[in-house]
């Protein structure tokens, strides 16, 4: 059955993205305070965690946005 309420879908979409937004944000900072914490601990003489942590977040997130806005 089709929906004819657009502001229905429209509502239902930005919430998905602003719910993926705010796991994105907190994930972030979650990441990079645990990145640093690991930094601090293991004393490379870069900070490698801080900077693979975030990033492996972020390939993962868009990987998750893909896999939800792709039609099979």
């Amino acid at each position: 059955m089709i929906d004819r309420n657009p502001d229905k879908n429209s509502n239902k979409l930005l919430m998905q993205y602003a719910g993926l937004a705010a796991q994105l944000a907190a994930g972030l900072l979650l990441t990079v305070y645990l990145g640093m914490w690991i930094d601090k601990w293991v004393r490379f003489g870069i900070p490698v965690f801080i900077w693979l942590l975030p990033l492996l977040l972020i390939i993962g997130m868009i990987v998750k946005a893909i896999r939800d806005t792709s039609k099979k």
